[in-house]
């Protein structure tokens, strides 16, 4: 993969939490950036991908989906009775 080199600009305070903190995992004040930025990125897109589920499913279902789950309604319960015969 490649790297690329970027200069970043923080506040003293903000440094001084990053320095803590890669001291105490052991790792460079540049790993711990890169894990952030990471963890940061997975988040968003985490957090696209439920909106856009939300967005779909803002209007509820329609008729084909309250069908269908009907039937799936059923058919679990027909399975839970199979189940608790002896």
């Amino acid at each position: 993969m490649a790297t690329l080199k970027a200069d970043v600009i923080i506040q003293d305070a903000t440094y001084e939490q990053l320095a803590a903190i890669a001291h105490q995992l052991q790792i460079s004040q540049n790993e711990l950036l890169v894990l952030a930025i990471e963890n940061y990125l997975q988040h968003h897109r985490q957090q696209s991908l439920q909106d856009s589920w939300n967005d779909a499913y803002a209007d509820g279902s329609d008729e084909d989906e309250q069908m269908t789950l009907k039937r799936m309604r059923h058919h679990q319960r027909q399975l839970a009775e199979l189940d608790e015969e002896p």
